[in-house]
This record gives C-alpha cells, sequence and structure tokens, in this order.
C-alpha cells in the first residue's frame, strides 16, 4: 500500500537505531567548517539542534521571529518530561515507554520512530540535569516524578509547573554559548516566507526583517524546521498567539508531503472560555490529575456551589467510567468524557461547559502524611488541610496562583472549573526515518512533523520529542544527508532559484496590503476557528466536515477580496505578519477537513461520530485506514493523498482500552 519510503533501517526493532548510528556515514570534522545549516524556529527543537550541531563544528544560522529564542512557545509548557529511567521502581522501561506511547497514539504512529524516542528519553534527563536545569528532586536528592495520563508508571520528571521553562532555558543557554562563540548566527525578529529549492534540494529560505521590512536571502546547505504546531488554525487555543503554520506550509507548497493534518489534540484540563472577547485559551498542566479528581453533580443543572455538594451526589466519572486508569486516561478518552457529560446536562459554572478539578481529597491524604512524620497520628481536619495545602503548593503553586489571576477563584479552597481545548497537533510536516521531509535537504523537528504520537499523544511527551529530535536524532541523521553535499560551494544567492522565491513572496505582501478591504485579519481567523471547532473539533462528521470544506473556500475567496491590511511592505507591520499567517491557516483548515472527511474511522484525537462503538469509544478501522496519510500539494489549493502503511511487528494491535 505504501508509494512512499520512509528509509527505516533493516534488522529488529531494538537494534535499528544503534545500528544506524554505528554505520551512518559522517562528514569529517575539517568538512563540516564548510556546510552550512539554516535552522528555523528556536524552541527546544530547534535551540537544541542549532546548540548542538553547532558544538559538532558546522556553520548554522538559526532564525525565530521573537525577540529572543527563549520566547519560544516551549516556555509554556508545565507538566513535565517523559524518559524511561525507572527511577521508582515500579517496572518502568524503554518497552513499556514505546508501547505506551503507541497505544496512547491508538495504533497510528510509526513503530521504529517511537522506540527510538523511548531509547534516547534517558539520555535527555542526563544532557538537562549536565545543563544546570532545576528538576524536581525527593528528599534524598534523587530526581523526583510524577504520572501523567495513559500510564501507569511514574516517569514524568519535571519542574515545578514551568517544565518548559526550565528546559528551554537548559537548550537556550547551550545556544548563547555557540551564538557567543561566533559558530551560531542568531537572526530574531525574522519570519521564513518561502523554502528556496535548487534542482529539487532545499538549499535556503527567504526570510523577512520583522522590525525594517527588509526581504532577506539565506543559503544553507540544508534547512531544518522546527517551528511547532497548528493549533493556532483553531483561533482560540493554548498555544501563544504568534504560533503559526506558515513554514511549514510554505514547505508543503514546495513539495513536502504534510502529514495527518486532522490529528489535533484537545486538552482536557483548560481554563473555560469566559467570553467573545479573549484570543488565548491557558492551559492547567496534566500534572494536576495526579492530584485532582474530576467530577459533576450527579443531578443535571444543579446550580448549587462545589461546597455544597454532599460526596454522594458527585459523579466521578472518569473513576466510574475507567477504574484501571481513573483520572490519569489519555488526553483524548479525558476530553471526550468532559464533552460528553456537559452536553448531557451535567456541567458547572455560568456556561454549564465546565467540569470540576478538586483537590481536597489528596490534600487531606498529605496531610495526614506530614501530620504523621511529625508524631500526630490522629490529627484532626483542620491540621490535615493546611498542612497538605502546603505539599500542594509546592507541587503546584505556579499553576494554582495563575488559576487565581485569571479567575479571581481560590483553587485552595474551592476546586478548579475545567473544559477542553485545542493544544497540540500531532499532524504536521511528513518525514522519514532520518527527520527528511519528502524535498531532499528539507528536515523537520519536533512538533511541526509528525512521526511521534499517531493520533494523540500523551502528556510529558511534547518536550522529551523535540529534544530527542534536536540532541540525539538529527545530529546523526543529517550527516548522511551533508556527507554527499560536502563538494557543493555556497551558492550565491543571486542565483534564479532565490530571485524567483523572493518574486514569490514579496507578490503575495504586496497583494495583501494592497486588497484594502473592509474586515480586519482577526474577523477572519475568528470566523476561521469558529469552522474548525464546531466541525472539525472534538467530534467530526460527513455532514459537518462538507459543510466546513465549503465554507473555508467561501471564507478564503473572500478573504482575498475584503481583508484590509494597513500599513506598507516595507517596514514594522504586525498586522501584514498576521495576514500573511491567516491566509496559510485558511488553506491549512480545509486540507485538516479534507483529511478528516477521508478518515472514515475514530482513533484519538480524531472522533468521526460514525464510529464509534456502543459505549462512545473511538472505533478504528485498521483494516482500511492502517497508514499515515501524506498529502502533497498541487496547483490551486488541491491535494492528492499518499499513503505509507503502518506495520506492526513487536506489538499486538487491539482496541485501546483504560478500563
Amino acid at each position: 500500500m505504501s508509494d512512499i519510503n520512509s528509509n527505516i533501517p533493516e534488522g529488529e526493532l531494538t537494534s535499528k537505531w544503534t545500528k544506524y548510528k554505528s554505520s551512518v556515514p559522517l562528514v569529517n570534522p575539517s568538512n563540516k567548517r564548510t556546510i552550512e545549516v539554516i535552522i528555523v524556529g528556536s524552541g527546544l527543537a530547534g535551540a537544541s539542534a542549532a546548540a548542538t550541531l553547532a558544538e559538532m563544528g558546522y556553520k548554522v544560522k538559526c532564525f525565530c521571529f521573537q525577540d529572543s529564542p527563549r520566547r519560544a512557545h516551549s516556555i509554556a509548557a508545565q507538566g513535565g518530561i517523559n524518559a524511561a529511567k525507572n527511577y521508582q521502581n515500579d517496572g518502568d522501561s524503554v518497552y513499556r515507554l514505546f508501547y505506551d506511547t503507541i497505544k496512547g497514539g491508538d495504533y497510528r504512529a510509526r513503530e521504529a520512530n517511537v522506540h527510538r524516542l523511548a531509547e534516547v528519553s534517558a539520555n535527555i534527563i542526563d544532557q538537562c540535569v549536565a545543563q544546570g536545569v532545576p528538576l524536581a528532586r525527593e528528599y534524598g536528592g534523587l530526581l523526583d516524578n510524577r504520572s501523567f495520563g495513559g500510564t501507569q508508571v511514574q516517569r514524568t520528571f519535571y519542574a515545578a509547573g514551568q517544565t518548559g521553562q526550565q528546559l528551554l532555558l537548559g537548550a537556550y543557554s547551550a545556544l548563547e554559548r555557540q551564538i557567543g562563540m561566533g559558530k551560531v548566527e542568531m537572526y530574531t525578529r525574522h519570519e521564513m516566507l518561502e523554502v528556496v529549492k535548487i534542482d529539487g534540494k532545499a538549499r535556503g529560505i527567504i526570510a523577512r526583517n520583522l522590525i525594517t521590512g527588509e526581504i532577506e536571502r539565506h543559503f544553507g546547505h540544508a534547512v531544518v524546521l522546527g517551528t511547532g504546531g497548528y493549533g493556532n488554525v483553531f483561533y482560540l487555543s493554548t498555544n501563544a498567539m504568534g504560533s503559526n503554520v506558515t513554514a511549514a506550509w510554505k514547505a508543503h507548497k514546495q513539495g513536502a508531503y504534510f502529514a495527518n493534518p486532522c490529528y489535533t489534540q484537545i486538552h482536557p484540563t483548560c481554563i473555560p472560555v469566559s467570553g467573545d472577547h479573549q484570543s488565548k485559551l491557558t492551559l492547567m498542566s496534566e500534572s494536576l490529575r495526579n492530584d485532582g479528581r474530576i467530577w459533576v453533580p450527579k443531578k443535571k443543572d444543579d446550580n448549587r456551589k462545589a461546597s455544597e455538594i454532599p460526596e454522594d451526589e458527585r459523579d466521578y466519572y472518569l473513576e466510574r467510567r475507567y477504574p484501571a486508569f481513573g483520572n490519569l486516561v489519555p488526553r483524548d478518552v479525558a476530553s471526550r468524557a468532559a464533552k460528553e457529560r456537559c452536553d448531557a446536562g451535567y456541567g458547572v459554572g455560568a456556561s454549564k461547559l465546565a467540569v470540576y478539578l478538586d483537590f481536597k481529597a489528596n490534600t487531606e491524604r498529605y496531610g495526614k502524611i506530614e501530620a504523621a512524620k511529625a508524631g500526630n497520628h490522629n490529627p484532626d481536619k483542620e491540621t490535615c488541610m493546611r498542612l497538605g495545602t502546603a505539599v500542594i503548593k509546592e507541587k503546584y503553586g505556579n499553576l494554582f496562583d495563575m488559576y487565581a489571576q485569571i479567575t479571581g477563584e481560590n483553587p485552595y479552597e474551592t476546586p478548579m472549573r475545567i473544559y477542553p481545548a485545542v493544544h497540540y497537533t500531532m499532524g504536521g510536516l511528513w518525514v522519514d526515518y532520518n527527520l527528511m521531509t519528502s524535498v531532499p535537504g528539507l528536515y523537520c523537528t519536533g512538533e511541526a512533523n509528525f512521526s511521534d504520537h499517531g493520533a494523540n499523544r500523551l502528556g510529558a511527551s511534547a518536550l522529551m520529542q523535540g529534544l530527542a529530535d534536536g540532541y540525539f536524532v538529527l545530529p546523526y541523521t543529517i550527516g548522511a544527508y551533508l556527507s554527499k553535499e560536502i563538494s557543493v560551494k555556497a551558492i550565491p544567492t543571486d542565483h534564479p532559484a532565490f530571485v524567483e522565491a523572493e518574486a514569490r513572496a514579496v507578490g503575495i505582501l504586496n497583494t495583501l496590503v494592497n486588497i484594502k478591504g473592509t474586515k480586519s485579519v482577526d474577523h477572519f481567523h475568528k470566523r476561521l476557528g469558529h469552522i474548525m471547532w464546531e466541525k472539525c473539533g472534538m467530534a467530526r462528521n460527513e455532514k459537518g466536515l462538507n459543510e466546513a470544506i465549503q465554507e473555508i473556500r467561501a471564507l478564503r475567496a473572500e478573504f482575498w477580496s475584503d481583508v484590509r491590511v494597513p500599513g506598507v511592505v516595507n517596514e514594522l507591520n504586525p498586522e501584514l505578519e498576521k495576514a500573511g499567517r491567516v491566509a496559510d491557516f485558511i488553506e491549512l483548515g480545509e486540507l485538516m477537513c479534507i483529511d478528516a472527511l477521508n478518515r472514515n474511522e475514530s482513533c484519538g484525537g480524531h472522533f468521526r461520530e460514525e464510529y464509534q462503538t456502543e459505549e462512545g469509544e473511538a472505533l478504528r478501522d485498521d483494516e482500511n485506514y492502517a497508514y499515515v496519510a501524506a498529502w502533497e500539494f498541487k496547483e490551486g489549493v488541491n491535494f492528492e493523498l499518499h499513503k505509507e502503511e503502518l506495520k506492526f511487528e513487536n506489538i499486538k494491535v487491539a482496541q485501546r482500552s483504560y478500563k
């Protein structure tokens, strides 16, 4: 069935990566100094790759649209990073991390890539500790772990509720060291607008200086995209407002296949929408599900305060439906369960689109433990709550403070209200085992590619993939390609391919500012987001997806005839930046709906209402859909499907169960 080659090495799964590393072609140190690599993005995937490749001796240019690499959206990750170190002696292993990830992704990920990820996961922790990342430690000094959804072991390393920030600072410090040594040229406030191809290979990019508006040409023997996910196609998401798909989409339009675009992750623990004024949503870390119990009232439309609802009138629905995993089921399962309860009339809060995340029981439990440590083996409830609150504050304090600032409620005294929201995208540019796209010399790492998570990502695996790709995978695999490019001299940027690519980018910018329509960019983005959330969100069906495709096509036509972009091209112009990004989101939105319509099954984050079990769980069709959907862009915003067959030789494919 496969009509594309994923270049997976031969041999046993457990030895593929080891053998690959031992036999891969290398570039000798003196040749590395003549080879230039462009890296777009400075988050965990981009910064770690830039720092590592520069350390190895390559000449590196790194681009980000923020004012500093440390402002990349990786900084927003809260709960932790997975690694198969088995510190808790609770049965974890490389195989178990591999198995949990494949199962969590509903058997829609590539075995070889996921096993490699599990193999290198332990190295990431050692690397970060060596960099001084302040991961949480137990009383005896060992690194601490906590649980995340979809697993029955504790393998998640963390730094309070700001793990992403601390890991990014580690990668950022490594990157800044290379910048200081002159091995990396850093281009902040630059946005990539085009990939430059020469003789079919990626040889550079066109970038816009966002401060001056100047268009720049940059050559590279290879180009690496580490530009994050496309969740902002929904307008409201937990992503930073600047997060976008433009770099990946421009690569897609130059021949890079886009894989599984319909696989969107809805995160179950977000602060609910409070009104039409919002521009983004705020995530409450999945780590809170370690100690928070999720419930709704047993009575429909119950308007009592949470504190007034007695224990026997509460429905701890995740614990009831999934006793083996309880509140720690995977994100897609928890999200759909919350939606089902709210749709059935059991939601809480003014909007009734929320459920409770309650810490009272575990606060009291922690308090009893602390009291016992102090010799008090029969503490009263007030003592337990006081001592337990101190423990909760130490583990999750900044998250509780954030919730209080946003909602005006004290989560130590009253349960948090949460509801699912768009968070992560499992789809992305198709890459082979080497992390190379279908365009030779163009690589893609981290969330921007599709490779490791299948139809649903387990919590704390995004940081793991970003750093695995940047520190431990790409530095090997890119050498295999560059070893054949050592005789290629730097190509002057007055080459016709650069001229043509720049003209293409400038033409789009000029078109946007010259439309001079009547509606703002945000007007179109919000309308797109509404279509996507209603018809390609937590649940999809054939009728809604067909409607969405037609509505998006009409929206695209209206955008290109009636958008208003003030200002000019060749100066600071944030509205022009946004316009280009929304234009790409509109095209991507159509492909997401086409992909969702084409996949006549439910799996992970892709829930087609026509394909579900009697109990309302996702119903896969392994006979017809056990493949990666890799879409090729065709002229006139059309798409052609290519399929990569998924073979499972080391895991028994089964109906996913967390009961």
